[in-house]
């Protein structure tokens, strides 16, 4: 969210393991956004993201030269902005 402008925090994106442990619905990832005019936008985020397919290719990071999955944004290595 923060690099289509929209100023967000997430919660709960590391509780998936304590299924079970906790009832389910503590366990989803929630998005809480700092400015509520930005709901619009930040579904249609989501809504893309959702329905957009997977890409399985890979995709080279122009500075450092490692091989990334095609869906990632910035290189896992050195940070380095993909596309």
């Amino acid at each position: 969210m923060t690099q289509a402008g929209i100023d967000a925090r997430v919660f709960n994106e590391n509780l998936a393991g304590a299924s079970g442990q906790i009832p389910f619905i503590e366990t989803w990832p929630e998005i809480w956004l700092t400015d509520p005019a930005d709901e619009g936008r930040a579904r249609a985020l989501l809504r893309d993201y959702e329905t957009t397919p997977a890409d399985s290719g890979t995709v080279f990071c122009p500075k450092c030269k490692e091989a990334n999955p095609a869906n990632f944004e910035t290189c896992w290595k050195c940070g380095a902005v993909l596309r």
